[in-house]
């Protein structure tokens, strides 16, 4: 039986973790979880606690010392799920942001569609987003034409952070070689995976903005991503990715 992992990074995700961790158990589909938790303050890391002694063999926590940032978090999860022997590994949020109806098809696209990379993405039929403020929408929008514009990717969302990775995508990348940590990390990924000539394909999504909870966007994640790009290009010109 193939075997699926879901990665959510988390912190300070008290107020939607019990939530997004019982829709992923609902689903027909078994998929097991596992929490990266950055010694978040609020208490999250003992509520999962709590949730696995119901969900004992489908849920998985790691507790980092301390926010370490996005792209880190996953690098950590991916190792880990390479090591346990997942065959299909995904990226999503804990704010319900991503809906978790919406793994299945991700998964569908890596099992039957032949994907090795699969992307939610919200720019593949128009913009599929809901309750951003127009500002955050053009500049998440015009941010994946900017990165199509640069790398060369036919990828419409470049920033997506809800994928579904074939096992094999992870081991022929170098995880770490990976050098961002921010929504750059989002592209370094998409980035590393078009150069290895694996097969990408987006699955369209509705995504909604967060209810609960703070995001964590901020000036120094957003320059990363701006100059982040020009930087993988030029590693790659020089064959040095």
């Amino acid at each position: 039986m193939l075997k699926a992992l879901v990665v959510i990074p988390t912190y300070n995700e008290i107020e939607n973790i019990e939530s997004i961790i019982k829709a992923i158990f609902l689903l027909n589909t078994t998929f097991h979880i596992l929490i990266v938790d950055d010694n978040s303050p609020d208490g999250t890391s003992k509520k999962i606690e709590e949730l696995q002694s119901i969900f004992k063999d489908n849920l998985f926590l790691s507790i980092r010392s301390k926010k370490s940032g996005l792209g880190t978090a996953y690098v950590h999860g991916f190792k880990w799920a390479l090591n346990e022997g997942y065959d299909f590994i995904f990226e999503m949020d804990a704010d319900f942001s991503h809906n978790p109806n919406d793994l299945e098809k991700l998964l569908y696209a890596c099992q039957t569609e032949n994907a090795d990379v699969a992307i939610g993405s919200r720019y593949s039929t128009g913009v599929n987003v809901v309750n951003w403020p127009l500002n955050r929408v053009l500049m998440s929008y015009f941010a994946s034409v900017y990165v199509k514009w640069i790398t060369g990717m036919k990828i419409h969302d470049a920033t997506a952070g809800f994928i579904c990775y074939k096992k094999n995508v992870l081991e022929k990348i170098n995880l770490d070689r990976i050098k961002f940590i921010g929504y750059a990390f989002q592209i370094e990924m998409k980035y590393r995976a078009y150069v290895q000539k694996f097969k990408i394909v987006e699955v369209p999504i509705i995504f909604t903005d967060r209810t609960k909870g703070q995001s964590k966007m901020s000036g120094s994640i957003i320059r990363e991503a701006v100059f982040g790009v020009i930087l993988l290009r030029i590693r790659k010109i020089f064959n040095k990715l």
